[in-house]
């Protein structure tokens, strides 16, 4: 997982307060609960209540109301007094001087060609209480270290932030993928099968090698017509259809964060032919690889 950081923001906030958060598709958001408490409404959901040492990821981008009590009305972060520390660090203090609360918010992007496939198998929320391990737990340590970084701003705090936040998005997902039931199904559920596991990390491997159904089936011991149905009972699509897919997602990821040729990035994901490449990829994400590059290109100088 390539994780990229966009947007922090350490709040004190004293009651009463509410605070509302637009809605980021395709973004990763997370809060960590410093001191205090508070609820929190995630898009129409009802509101829960956190409090300090809580750990919250939300995976599908919906609005976001952090409030000190229920009947608080809310206000945008447009409304808010923040504070612009750096390019992606905020600060914000804001309320009517009541019992405080202390939020570390950030936005995170995951950037890799599996990203879609996560994603879409995450639950919209996954909440941690890391307080209740051990005194000697290491991501309670690290949400300390965060905190602390936040709230003092030294030389370096922004790099620092945004490494150990990673770091805990990171950890988050894993302790979800081993201990949710839900974890051990579709695209997943694949990846921990002995034999379609192995197959899902050699296309990931060496995604431009000549594969077939055969070749497939031979690398983990298994007929051609019982590899097949497999594959497709887990994956939910054929394992040629798996294999153009993450061709095209590896391709695109090189288009948007290189300048090499599109011949050469062709040729890397295993098209010896340009035009069959620009139709598969077109086939995948209904434009054509240029476009992605020029679009791409264009929303970093609008940024």
């Amino acid at each position: 997982m390539k994780l990229t950081g966009t947007f922090y923001c350490q709040s004190r906030l004293s009651a009463p307060w509410g605070v509302a958060i637009s809605g980021f598709p395709d973004i990763l958001s997370f809060a960590v609960i410093t001191h205090g408490r508070c609820f929190m409404r995630v898009g129409e959901d009802d509101p829960f209540e956190v409090e300090k040492g809580d750990l919250v990821l939300m995976t599908k981008g919906a609005p976001i109301g952090f409030f000190s009590s229920e009947d608080t009305p809310l206000l945008t972060l447009e409304e808010l007094p923040i504070r612009k520390v750096t390019e992606i660090l905020e600060t914000l203090e804001y309320g009517g001087g009541g019992a405080e609360t202390g939020i570390m918010y950030g936005l995170v992007r995951i950037d890799h060609a599996a990203s879609g496939l996560l994603m879409d198998l995450l639950p919209d929320i996954i909440k941690i209480d890391p307080w209740e391990e051990d005194a000697g737990s290491w991501l309670q340590a690290t949400l300390q270290f965060i905190a602390k970084e936040a709230r003092e701003l030294r030389p370096g705090g922004e790099t620092v932030i945004t490494r150990l936040a990673d770091v805990v998005v990171i950890e988050a997902i894993r302790r979800w993928l081993n201990s949710a039931p839900d974890a051990n199904r579709g695209w997943l559920k694949a990846a921990r099968d002995p034999q379609i596991g192995r197959t899902i990390v050699a296309i990931h491997r060496a995604p431009a090698a000549n594969w077939s159904v055969e070749s497939l089936a031979q690398l983990v011991g298994m007929s051609r017509s019982a590899f097949s149905a497999r594959f497709t009972e887990l994956v939910g699509v054929p394992a040629i259809q798996y294999l153009a897919t993450w061709r095209m997602h590896l391709a695109r990821e090189q288009l948007i964060e290189t300048n090499q040729p599109i011949s050469q990035i062709a040729a890397r994901v295993g098209y010896l032919s340009e035009p069959s490449f620009n139709k598969a990829f077109k086939r995948v994400f209904e434009v054509p690889p240029g476009k992605v590059r020029k679009l791409h290109g264009l929303q970093e100088t609008l940024a």
